[in-house]
């Protein structure tokens, strides 16, 4: 399979989020939340747009507390991370503020303990450097923050992404697989997968694996009759490809 990036109406619908916050009204409200059930590709698109952008990129663990965020960032930062907390919180925001370089931080459910304190650290570091900050996080993170109405007033944009498209798992099969999917077979990863993108990565291996036992560069739905693409991780089975496609 090819390394590269695909971009998804997912990732469009991203790029659109950040202008909007870009071109905000209210200066602290500097914040956005990309929400989304596993396996959209939420963490791999914005990881992807953190490197182009030279954003600091912090992944959240349990039991994250305002200082070890800040730790992490400072070095990720390649800042200075000894002496006192207000200290390094200055050197942070001197430096991200200096250079408007914005911040990351996947996985943001384990900032929301102890009364969202990381996350109030987050909005007192936004609010001084007024730089943006991508939140990241599952579908039903958003109600969690909606509690504490000083964070969420400070979210200027959401984006939720979607189950992906017929057309991007069409794309996404061009741009990354190394022998010719056929278009029925597309239907297929697209139905099995449910518009998953980990799903659909997966799926395009798999072809590709059954082309080069078979020596074959083009595969059709009727070449991958009684395998599995995906697989149901609620019933816990393979889900067998069917020569009907159904």
């Amino acid at each position: 399979m090819k390394k590269q990036f695909v971009k998804t109406e997912n990732y469009e619908r991203f790029r659109t989020g950040i202008t909007a916050v870009e071109n905000r009204g209210a200066a602290e409200a500097s914040l956005m939340l990309v929400t989304a059930e596993a396996g959209f590709g939420k963490s791999t698109t914005v990881d992807h747009w953190a490197i182009q952008s030279g954003a600091a990129y912090v992944r959240a663990k349990e039991g994250w507390t305002p200082a070890w965020f800040k730790s992490e960032l400072a070095e990720n930062l390649k800042l200075d991370t000894r002496g006192r907390p207000k200290d390094m919180f200055a050197r942070i925001a001197g430096y991200i503020g200096s250079n408007q370089i914005p911040i990351v931080i996947d996985e943001v459910e384990h900032c929301l303990e102890n009364n969202a304190a990381v996350l109030e650290a987050v909005r007192d570091l936004s609010d001084l450097t007024e730089v943006l900050v991508i939140l990241v996080g599952m579908d039903q993170v958003q109600a969690r923050i909606a509690r504490h109405r000083q964070i969420s007033s400070r979210i200027a944009r959401v984006v939720e992404f979607q189950p992906a498209s017929i057309n991007d798992v069409l794309i996404t099969c061009k741009q990354l697989a190394e022998v010719d999917i056929a278009d029925d077979l597309v239907t297929e990863i697209h139905r099995a997968s449910g518009g998953r993108m980990r799903d659909i990565m997966n799926a395009i291996a798999t072809i590709e694996n059954t082309a080069k036992r078979n020596g074959a560069t083009n595969v059709t739905l009727a070449d991958m009759a009684g395998q599995s693409l995906t697989h149901d991780w609620q019933s816990r089975r393979p889900r067998i490809v069917k020569a009907g496609g159904r």
